[in-house]
C-alpha cells in the first residue's frame, strides 16, 4: 500500500476534532494525516488567515491531498499551490467562484430555496427543526454526539465571509467532489447543479448527512484512500 499525506480542513467552527474518526482510520492504514484547526473564533481572521493556518499546520508536507469540508471548500483551493497539492477533495462543500465572497455564496447559489424544497419533499418543517440536532447530527451515532456535546462549542466569526474569493480560476489540480446523499443542509440535488455549473464535475455520492467524518468515517476513509490510489496510478 502506498502511503499518502492528507490535510483535512474543517468547515464552520474550524475545529480539527471534527476529523478525529477519519484521522484515526487513515492513520491506521499507514497514511500521514493532518487535521487542521482554523482560527474561526477570531473576527479578524479571514480566508488568508485560514489558508495560512492550513499551510503552517501542514509543515513540510508537499504533494498532499487537500480535503475541504463545507466552508473549507473556500480554503482548500487557496492552499493548493503553496502545498503543491496532488488533489483537492471537496466534501459536502461550498464551491466558490472568483470574486464571490462566502457571504454572497448563499444567495447566488439559491441555497435557501434548495434546502426548503428538500424539506418539503421529505415532509420536514424547517421552522420547527433544530439545525444542530435535526440538520447536522441526525445520522451521527449517539456516542459520537455525546463526545461532541461534551466539548466547548466552536465559534464561527464573520471574518471569512466578507472578502471575495481571490483566485481568478480553479487551481489546475485534479479535483473530486464527494457528497452525502442524506445531507439536510446542502441537498444533493442542489450540489449536483452547483458543482456541474462551477467546476464541470459530476458529484460522487455516498450515504450520510452533512457531517460525514463523524457519521461515516470508515466509508469516507475508503473513498479518500481510493481517490489517492487512483491518482497515484495515473
Amino acid at each position: 500500500m502506498t502511503e499518502h499525506a492528507f490535510v483535512l480542513i474543517p468547515g464552520a467552527g474550524g475545529d480539527g476534532w471534527y476529523w478525529n474518526r477519519v484521522e484515526s482510520e487513515l492513520a491506521s492504514r499507514g497514511h500521514d494525516v493532518v487535521a487542521v484547526t482554523l482560527p474561526a473564533a477570531d473576527p479578524q481572521a479571514g480566508l488568508p488567515e485560514y489558508t495560512r493556518a492550513v499551510i503552517e499546520q501542514a509543515g513540510e508536507r508537499r504533494g498532499v491531498v487537500l480535503v475541504g469540508q463545507s466552508l473549507g471548500g473556500f480554503t482548500a483551493p487557496l492552499a493548493a499551490a503553496p502545498l503543491d497539492a496532488s488533489m483537492i477533495v471537496l466534501l459536502n462543500a461550498m464551491t466558490p467562484l472568483s470574486g464571490e465572497s462566502p457571504g454572497q455564496w448563499w444567495g447566488t447559489t439559491g441555497f435557501a430555496e434548495a434546502r426548503a424544497q428538500q424539506a418539503r419533499q421529505q415532509g420536514r418543517d424547517l421552522d420547527n427543526e433544530d439545525l444542530l440536532t435535526d440538520g447536522f447530527l441526525h445520522d451521527v451515532p449517539s456516542a459520537v454526539v455525546e463526545q461532541l456535546m461534551a466539548r466547548a462549542e466552536p465559534l464561527q466569526s464573520d471574518g471569512p465571509f466578507a472578502a471575495p474569493w481571490p483566485l481568478e480560476k480553479w487551481p489546475d489540480v485534479p479535483t473530486r467532489f464527494l457528497q452525502g446523499v442524506d445531507d439536510r443542509f446542502f441537498p444533493v440535488e442542489f450540489q449536483r447543479r452547483i458543482v456541474a455549473a462551477r467546476l464541470g464535475l459530476v458529484v460522487d455520492e455516498m450515504p450520510g448527512g452533512h457531517l460525514l467524518a463523524l457519521s461515516q468515517p470508515v466509508e469516507l476513509a475508503n473513498r479518500l484512500e481510493s481517490y489517492a490510489a487512483d491518482l497515484a496510478a495515473t
